[in-house]
């Protein structure tokens, strides 16, 4: 039987979600807790996830698969494995699948969300939550440049060294630039979704779009920057804290929950505001 489960975590403790030999992983921890709820006869249940998340970044629907040969009610898989989870990683539904369904491989889209926090001062009861700029940021600059990265690209100039990608080329679907809040102190909410991301790509382009927010750069900077396909060419990679796995889509055929079905729109942010 396989089934699929959404998965809810801050990544602030961790080293990621894969595994690692430290153990200190979002992987490490879901896998230990599935093996000690299922006690199945062939030992360890091992997980595939939707996309990994890097060490600090976390995840309001992160998807993962497993196959295992013990049948138990999907709301004991969800309640039994938090029973053995840490506070901080939460099982927020459980779903049989058809073989056929692959968590990463089966998703038609993915979205993550960048929370800002704009303050002459760091953050502190949010700290490893949101990001952080304590320059003011112009928010029309930020959607002007953002408009010319819409479509399908070589996004090389904002991939990671070691992204283990076949192809930097990838349709990015929709970024969405909000304010919340008035005066010098707000947030920002930045929202992006392709069909695949590359490895740091979304910390690559904040790292952009905030150098235009502050002025430092036109908005037309950031279409020389994408001709350049190097990473040389763009501004440094911004930090983990306030990146957030909004999760994959799949079609309404797996018959999953709302929140991971490209026809329903996927859930929307319910995180820090």
């Amino acid at each position: 039987m396989r089934l699929a489960l959404g998965i809810r975590y801050n990544g602030q403790a961790y080293e990621g979600w894969q595994s690692q030999r430290s153990g200190r992983t979002v992987q490490d921890k879901l896998e230990a807790a599935l093996t000690k709820f299922a006690a199945q006869p062939s030992g360890k249940i091992g997980t595939l996830c939707a996309g990994r998340t890097d060490a600090g970044v976390h995840a309001l629907m992160q998807v993962v698969h497993f196959d295992t040969d013990v049948e138990r009610e999907p709301f004991s898989w969800t309640r039994g494995t938090n029973r053995f989870l840490p506070d901080d990683i939460a099982v927020q539904w459980a779903h049989p699948v058809p073989d056929e369904f692959h968590c990463r491989a089966s998703a038609l889209a993915r979205r993550y969300l960048y929370v800002l926090s704009q303050s002459p001062v760091r953050p502190s009861l949010d700290s490893g939550r949101v990001g952080w700029s304590m320059h003011a940021l112009d928010g029309d600059a930020m959607r002007k440049a953002a408009a010319v990265l819409i479509g399908t690209h070589d996004f090389s100039s904002f991939r990671a060294s070691a992204c283990q990608a076949k192809s930097p080329v990838k349709n990015l679907r929709r970024i969405q630039v909000t304010r919340v809040g008035e005066g010098e102190r707000c947030r920002w909410h930045f929202e992006f979704e392709a069909d695949a991301f590359l490895h740091h790509m979304i910390r690559n382009l904040m790292g952009c779009l905030v150098r235009i927010g502050r002025g430092d750069e036109r908005p037309e900077w950031i279409a020389e920057v994408l001709e350049a396909r190097s990473r040389k060419a763009a501004a440094p990679t911004f930090s983990a804290d306030g990146l957030y796995f909004l999760g994959p889509l799949y079609d309404a055929k797996w018959g999953l929950p709302a929140e991971a079905t490209l026809q329903a729109g996927g859930a929307p942010y319910d995180g820090p505001p």
